[in-house]
């Protein structure tokens, strides 16, 4: 698939001031979803950030284990080597779309975050890091660091990242959290990493807050 496949498109918002966007938030969704699963989002964010876009395209593949929904990548083989090559066959699409966005509104990295859910989360930490301009935050809720031992060859950009995490997740470990965060301190990226007591995989309110909290700081409202 071309790195300008149209499949990458999905719900978007204008800024709730009515204005030109000065900032651009991507909401990236997990898998058997897709772009309608987090625009709803957006007006929370928009509280504080009314300046602000919203985009939630859809993952640029069908999922392949229903008749429906969108992914980043397959999870019919679950090895650490399937997975990073679907994350690795997905970013340059995922790059191109990003910079589609901010050269339609005339913006640049700086203005930009990236708030991911479970693949969405694997997408943007894996993207993030790798472009060569640091966007200005990035927020994974529900995911993971994907194939953290070629990151050190490979950052480019270190954007302020938080990591929200439910004890209760039956879908991606726990552990998953406090791996992220040491790795990415290790790198000198700057983590800040929530552990949500009882929350299974998903987001709660107080996950909620911090990440509008960490957006919004970020782009110094």
């Amino acid at each position: 698939m071309p790195a300008t496949s149209p499949a990458m498109d999905g719900p978007r918002l204008e800024p709730a001031s009515g204005g030109p966007a000065r900032r651009l938030i991507v909401f990236l969704h997990g898998v058997g979803a897709d772009g309608g699963d987090l625009i709803g989002l957006a007006p929370y964010f928009a509280e504080r950030l009314p300046d602000a876009a919203f985009v939630s395209p859809d993952a640029p593949f069908p999922f392949d284990m229903a008749p429906f929904g969108r992914q980043w990548f397959s999870l019919q083989d679950r090895s650490p080597n399937a997975i990073y090559l679907g994350v690795t066959a997905a970013a340059p699409l995922l790059d191109a779309y990003l910079d589609r966005e901010l050269a339609a509104r005339g913006l640049k990295d700086a203005d930009l975050a990236l708030v991911g859910f479970s693949q969405g989360t694997m997408m943007s930490l894996y993207v993030g890091p790798r472009r060569a301009a640091p966007c200005a935050a990035i927020v994974g809720f529900s995911g993971r660091l994907i194939a953290p031992e070629r990151l050190a060859g490979e950052i480019r950009s270190r954007p302020p990242v938080l990591l929200v995490h439910g004890d209760a997740d039956p879908m991606v470990p726990f552990a998953s959290l406090a791996q992220a965060e040491a790795e990415l301190s290790r790198l000198g990226v700057p983590v800040k990493a929530l552990a949500r007591p009882g929350l299974a995989h998903a987001i709660d309110e107080a996950g909620l807050l911090a990440a509008v909290d960490h957006v919004a700081g970020a782009f110094g409202a």
